[in-house]
């Protein structure tokens, strides 16, 4: 099948950059522009925000070893031919030292159904599959581009929109070209002055983890700014570093601005591509997707986020005042300038210079300098890494070892001892040869795979559960194992006058510097009436259930789906309850558990009590972070079988958001309903008491498998699960959901997000799954 419609072409044209800019429109940030672009299927006139509900049709997906799980949900849609074979990109590269004949197995079906699709693949070896999408030219600014894994934010780094989708979800673009996608709330995150010689992108990223570590930007959209001066001073390589590790931060995207930096890297990968081209690692189209045409195409029709635009929170960070930063033990949310871990002369028995975060020719090069720069102060005498240290490095892709062994950089490093690995994921992910023993320390360049939302760390992730690891730039890596600990090459140099990094909330600029124009002051203004309608809006939207508003927008109600939903609430008061605590991870990869047996280990984890507490039709409310950890799909579709009308939550972890309407199971985000029902029964803030539930070893086969957050509970809650006597209604045509306290209580409302005809029909449909089916019978 082709695709229809100018969002499938995967070289957009300058009409519609021209299309998006021309048409009068509500100020929007650069996240939602993008969306705007590759959104199907809208009302005329339909300008989306933060909040909205979107069906997409992204500009590529890319999906990896999860590639054959993929296809085998892909054909039980009843689905056999891609829908549009130029947005699909195939990639091996999680488990390629597996030479198992199950995996190998697995790798042979996936290359025969590449190869009987025609779609773009890149097999074992050739390089990770975040690094192919950048370097072959899939991620295009401008454009939205999602991937079955976490990391797939790094596209940000190029102006692209990149954020992760499920299985389910892959299969649905493979099927049908789209999927559907809730648009986050967007934080702007400010850098001022301008990185200093010796500090990285990867010291940015991993300051930024450390230093806003409340989760501040818990499930957002992030975008990142600054003058022309100092975003100079991030090269792309050190966007693609911030922008993926944007997963640790917590954000679902990470996007950096389309400017003269990244003009530059486009003409040089243009001229690249078209001077030096190689048939054995690029495609032939690599030629179109990167070409001078396209570039001029891009920037005469330029996009960024409006000047007027609305950001849910604005962060800044004055990178004049950063040094190397170094993060853990096993965790993001703790790091600390070098110079003080350093201090604790911190022994380490390996190190790794590998991953999509900090492996391409720059990172090799930084770290094999390293290496020289010790050679030449032993008078051009070899030097060797100490024998109780074991040094890893893997290339992100073929063609950056290409680069870096032609530079001598690969050489060098090799000369010292180090230890090549195969061009692909291996220590991140716990899959290869070298990973940490128990009692051992370990420093990285790797991600810790893990959201500072819920807690999650690199405890295990690279080997033992009782091994110590740490996260650094390649050149503090190096430099640690060259001296067998914890240290840097000492090409920073602290300015005298330092008083500390400069970070916080807000945009960095004092007010007293800051120089305005008359229209910008009238801009000022006028955000500043606004953002006091909006406050006495949320006053007047807690109504009591009985006021008529006549002038409010109304949600269309699609035929099959209900117009109000009611029930009794059932309260689990505590935050963080993990996909573990909802549905036992022992059950996860059983494939005969009946929808009875669901029902009754529902929520077990968390309360044993539950399944003999809840009742069918009750409507479940819990606390923030509800359903973070892996990416079992049964996490929702236990309580579909437990007869649960309703999940309300004060936040969801995004991807059990996804899950559940893929599995139709309504859910909505009522912070005002937790805090009151907290208030009822409770009377204080929960704090992190309870001991976190174990995530099984086989959930590593999951799309995002750390282990997940400890959960929390108020310390005078005596029920952790309470039937209270609550009614609630939810009224999808008003967005509201109306309480009514007991019996005789009080009556209030709450304004909710809108659930729109799009994802009402996937609800209505009974899932993803089976709306699919019937788009394709539909269609045929």
């Amino acid at each position: 099948m082709s695709a229809h419609g100018s969002v499938q072409d995967p070289l957009c044209s300058a009409t519609e950059f021209a299309s998006l800019q021309a048409s009068p429109r509500a100020p929007q940030t650069l996240t939602e522009k993008i969306v705007q672009r590759c959104s199907v299927g809208l009302p005329k006139g339909k300008i989306v925000k933060s909040g909205d509900h979107v069906s997409i049709s992204p500009h590529h997906c890319m999906t990896h070893d999860d590639s054959w799980p993929v296809a085998l949900k892909f054909m039980s849609m009843g689905a056999s031919e891609i829908y549009d074979r130029k947005q699909i990109v195939m990639t091996l590269d999680h488990d390629i030292q597996n030479k198992s004949e199950a995996n190998l197995k697995k790798y042979r079906q996936i290359v025969e159904f590449a190869k009987e699709q025609g779609v773009d693949f890149y097999p074992a070896g050739r390089g990770i599959g975040h690094q192919i999408m950048v370097e072959e030219g899939y991620c295009w600014p401008g454009t939205l581009v999602v991937a079955s894994d976490s990391h797939s934010n790094m596209y940000g780094g190029l102006g692209c929109v990149g954020t992760p989708v499920v299985r389910t979800d892959a299969a649905s673009i493979w099927a049908t070209g789209r999927t559907w996608w809730q648009i986050p709330p967007v934080a702007r995150l400010t850098f001022t002055g301008a990185l200093p010689q010796g500090v990285t992108g990867k010291d940015v990223i991993v300051a930024l983890c450390g230093l806003f570590n409340k989760d501040e930007v818990l499930n957002h959209a992030i975008e990142f700014s600054g003058s022309e001066e100092t975003m100079r001073t991030l090269p792309i390589d050190a966007r693609l570093t911030i922008a993926n590790m944007t997963t640790e931060f917590g954000g679902l995207s990470g996007l950096f601005p389309i400017d003269d930096v990244l003009e530059k890297w486009l003409r040089y990968k243009a001229t690249e591509a078209a001077l030096y081209q190689s048939g054995e690692l690029s495609d032939a189209s690599i030629m179109k997707r990167f070409s001078h045409r396209r570039i001029d195409e891009l920037l005469t029709n330029r996009i960024s986020a409006d000047r007027d635009a609305k950001f849910a929170k604005y962060l800044h960070l004055n990178l004049s005042t950063l040094s190397p930063y170094v993060s853990g033990p096993n965790s993001v949310k703790i790091a600390k300038p070098l110079q003080e871990v350093a201090a604790d002369n911190i022994q380490i028995d390996k190190a790794y210079l590998v991953s999509c975060t900090n492996s391409g020719a720059s990172d090799l090069a930084a770290a094999a300098l390293v290496f020289r720069d010790a050679v030449k102060a032993n008078n051009g005498g070899r030097v060797r890494i100490p024998e109780h240290v074991t040094f890893y490095i893997a290339a992100a892709s073929m063609p950056e070892q290409l680069a870096a062994e032609e530079a001598g950089d690969w050489q060098a490093m090799l000369d010292a001892g180090a230890k090549p690995l195969p061009a692909g994921c291996g220590p991140c992910i716990g899959l290869s040869a070298g990973l940490l023993e128990p009692g051992e320390v370990g420093i990285m360049t790797v991600s810790f795979h893990k959201y500072a939302a819920s807690d999650r760390n690199s405890k295990g992730r690279t080997g033992s559960t009782e091994a110590k690891t740490y996260l650094a730039s390649p050149e503090v890596v190096a430099a640690s194992a060259l001296h067998g600990k914890i240290t840097g090459p000492g090409w920073y140099h602290q300015p005298k006058d330092w008083a500390g990094v400069v970070v916080g909330e807000g945009d960095g600029i004092r007010e007293e510097d800051r120089m305005i124009t008359a229209e910008e002051g009238l801009e000022k203004v006028i955000a500043q009436l606004d953002n006091m309608i909006d406050a006495a809006e949320k006053v007047l939207n807690s109504d009591d259930g009985t006021s008529s508003k006549t002038d409010e927008q109304l949600t269309e109600i699609l035929p099959g789906f209900p117009e109000k939903v009611g029930g009794e609430i059932i309260f689990c008061d505590a935050d963080n309850i993990n996909t573990d605590g909802i549905y036992p991870g022992k059950y996860t990869y059983q494939d005969d558990i009946t929808p009875e047996k669901m029902a009754e280990v529902c929520m077990s984890n968390y309360d044993p009590a539950f399944a003999s507490i809840a009742k069918p039709g009750d409507i479940l409310v819990s606390g923030f972070n509800f359903g973070t950890g892996s990416s079992r799909e049964q996490a929702a579709t236990c309580l579909v079988a437990k007869q649960i009308r309703l999940v309300v939550a004060g936040s969801f972890g995004n991807i059990f958001s996804r899950n559940s309407i893929n599995n139709a199971l309504m859910s909505l985000e009522a912070p005002c309903l937790t805090h009151r029902l907290r208030e009822a029964f409770s009377g204080t803030v929960p704090t992190a008491s309870q001991q976190s539930v174990k995530e099984p070893s086989q959930n590593q086969e999951s799309l995002d498998s750390p282990p997940p957050a400890p959960q929390s509970a108020p310390q005078q809650e005596k029920y952790l699960t309470r039937r209270t006597g609550w009614k609630l209604t939810w009224d999808a045509r008003r967005s509201r959901i109306f309480v009514q306290e007991g019996e005789n209580g009080k009556t209030w409302g709450e304004k909710v997000g809108e659930l729109p005809p799009n994802v009402q029909e996937i609800i209505a449909r009974g899932g993803l799954e089976k709306w699919v089916k019937n788009e394709i019978a539909r269609t045929t």
